[in-house]
């Protein structure tokens, strides 16, 4: 029997897997400040080290398929443009993980809001022009090297574009919440019988609310689309009421007028490949042509004083086409004539001059639970170590905290073993929730600290 757990001790100590009392105490390495942060599912913390970083807690019990998907990916993602995913914690206790990111102060979702309320007030209206493009272009790179190591993100929105503040990475965009990613290179079923329902609704393309089971990376550009017109005024594009936003059939009726009333009905011969889609006999039935023969997107964009001949506007053209294969991809819109012309896209999106935007916002225990579904205490490293309009713009919540040694996740290969065994079992199981051996290998495989000891 000795013989046995010291076999297993071995095997263990090989792993990098450290037994509990190895284990770093969260306590040791954080202080706790305060009061909850962010909206959705992320948070932030804080050291006596100069760097802050953003503490997410995985909702639930158990760890779900979209937090294994997410953590496999987040080790192996390296790029400039996307969130950089620093530590796990792994709690056996209580079944909860926690990821450790680099801290952004800003997101989009809160620049957009702070130039929004200037328009209500009839001060300075808009994002910045020379802003717009080098955020545009920070996020197409990021994406870019998505699509490029085969990840689609799906759930592209302002919320999870970030932005760093004050510090070495000051005005660098950051693109966050993998929950929703997938690899598209070999999925073992059509992505929409994985999950039929992505996209938040503002920013999901038309093949989508029209029901396409075999979509592809031209989902993420749409958004992209969505969120430059947003940058240009201060406005969802898309916006309208989401009564049934937890809905799992993808038609979206409500939506794909909104997106008519902007953009006009597809005619056929622009998108050829309508018919095909599984909602088409719906469309047909619920929509009329002639009643959006005077909608179009430069009508829309004009009223915001965005000029049709602007390269702009043309851009915007592309990323918004209605056909997924006519569709402008994020290497061709990075080399697209708006970049060329003066001024240049900046490494920071501030472009050297001072912040005037928030942080991003830390509420309270009360006020965590009318604008978001979870919170996070910010908390200081000890000596030891939306819109107003919809929920849909909430973003997860993270605890601030502050590390002695960050440590590193990287990993030489994008399409790991690791993360294609998880997509495998996410495929092939369907479940919410895995069971807690899995819950074992998986610290054994990302060899990461327990949390049990977090309070």
């Amino acid at each position: 029997m000795e013989a046995a757990d010291d076999q297993q001790t071995r095997r263990r100590n090989q792993r990098g897997v450290k037994t509990a009392s190895e284990r770093a105490k969260v306590e040791d390495l954080f202080d706790y400040e305060g009061c909850k942060v962010g909206r959705g599912t992320n948070g932030s913390f804080g050291p006596k080290s100069s760097q802050e970083y953003a503490l997410k807690q995985i909702e639930g019990t158990g760890i779900s398929m979209s937090a294994c998907r997410e953590i496999a990916l987040l080790r192996e993602l390296k790029h400039p443009n996307v969130i950089s995913l620093q530590r796990v914690f792994l709690s056996h206790t209580d079944r909860k993980v926690w990821l450790l990111f680099d801290y952004a102060e800003h997101d989009l979702w809160h620049i957009i809001k702070f130039h929004r309320s200037a328009k209500a007030n009839k001060k300075q209206v808009n994002v910045p022009k020379n802003m717009v493009k080098s955020l545009l272009y920070q996020i197409l790179d990021g994406i870019h090297y998505l699509h490029a190591n085969w990840v689609l993100h799906r759930d592209l929105k302002p919320a999870n574009i970030l932005v760093m503040g004050e510090g070495p990475d000051r005005g660098r965009v950051k693109i966050a919440d993998m929950g929703f990613a997938r690899l598209f290179n070999s999925p073992l079923k059509p992505l929409a019988d994985l999950d039929p329902v992505v996209v938040t609704f503002w920013y999901r393309a038309p093949e989508l609310l029209l029901g396409a089971r075999h979509y592809t990376k031209a989902i993420d550009i749409w958004a992209i689309g969505c969120i430059f017109a947003e940058l240009l005024t201060s406005e969802p594009i898309f916006h309208c009421r989401q009564e049934d936003i937890k809905t799992s059939n993808p038609y979206h009726h409500d939506q794909l007028d909104r997106i008519f009333n902007v953009m006009g009905f597809p005619q056929e011969k622009d998108w050829e490949d309508i018919r095909k889609m599984p909602e088409h006999q719906q469309l047909m039935k619920d929509f009329k042509r002639s009643a959006y023969i005077n909608c179009n997107l430069m009508k829309y964009m004009e009223k915001h004083k965005v000029k049709a001949d602007s390269k702009a506007f043309q851009l915007l053209q592309k990323l918004l086409t209605m056909d997924p294969t006519k569709r402008i991809t994020s290497e061709q819109a990075m080399r697209d004539p708006y970049f060329l012309e003066e001024p240049l896209p900046s490494v920071d999106v501030f472009d050297g001059m001072p912040i005037p935007y928030p942080k991003r916002e830390f509420i309270s225990d009360d006020d965590n639970e009318d604008k978001a579904d979870t919170g996070a205490s910010k908390v200081k490293q000890t000596a030891g170590g939306g819109n107003d309009q919809s929920s849909a713009h909430n973003q997860p919540p993270a605890k601030r905290v502050r590390v002695m040694a960050p440590t590193t996740t990287s990993s030489s290969s994008m399409v790991s073993g690791d993360y294609q065994l998880i997509n495998a079992l996410a495929e092939l199981d369907g479940k919410e929730h895995v069971l807690h051996s899995f819950a074992v290998c998986l610290e054994s495989m990302l060899h990461v600290a327990n949390k049990e000891d977090i309070p």
